[in-house]
């Protein structure tokens, strides 16, 4: 694997958590909405992730490690965002007849985000966006020594 391909990976890390960090940002902001476009409240979203070449791994495998094509793109691995999907479980239903919201009942219907859950998420992203910069580091620490061989 050549050092271009650790900064790649790196990146294709970086982008994918940078996403998901969006997304829980934006169920965080829409944790009260109780309208939306689509007359009903928020849903909760999240982000699915999967390996780059994941469908045909052993074609990317040859093409990265025959030696006989450097140059190619193609099998050096990462991360990237399969789809950003729609939680559906309901949310919690609250009896407020002054809200506008509300239905027949006097009952609002709020969001499925769960701030504890978003925040954990949160959490995480950010210690996997942290650990890809270190990896990172390391990759130009490892290629700035490399270039000092040669002196």
């Amino acid at each position: 694997m050549s050092f271009w391909s650790s900064f790649r990976i790196g990146a294709s890390a970086l982008t994918a958590q940078r996403l998901r960090l969006d997304v829980i940002a934006n169920n965080i902001a829409n944790a009260e909405t109780t309208r939306t476009e689509d007359g009903g409240p928020y849903q909760r979203k999240d982000v699915v992730f999967q390996a780059k070449d994941a469908e045909n791994p052993f074609p990317s495998f040859l093409v990265s490690n025959s030696g006989m094509l450097p140059y190619m793109q193609s099998g050096e691995g990462g991360v990237e965002v399969a789809s950003i999907i729609e939680d559906d479980t309901p949310g919690e239903r609250v009896y407020d007849p002054t809200h506008p919201d509300a239905d027949e009942e006097g009952y609002v219907t709020y969001p499925n985000v769960n701030i504890v859950i978003e925040m954990t998420n949160m959490l995480s992203a950010t210690r996997s966006y942290e650990a890809n910069l270190a990896a990172l580091d390391s990759a130009k620490t490892m290629a700035l020594k490399a270039l000092e061989i040669g002196r």
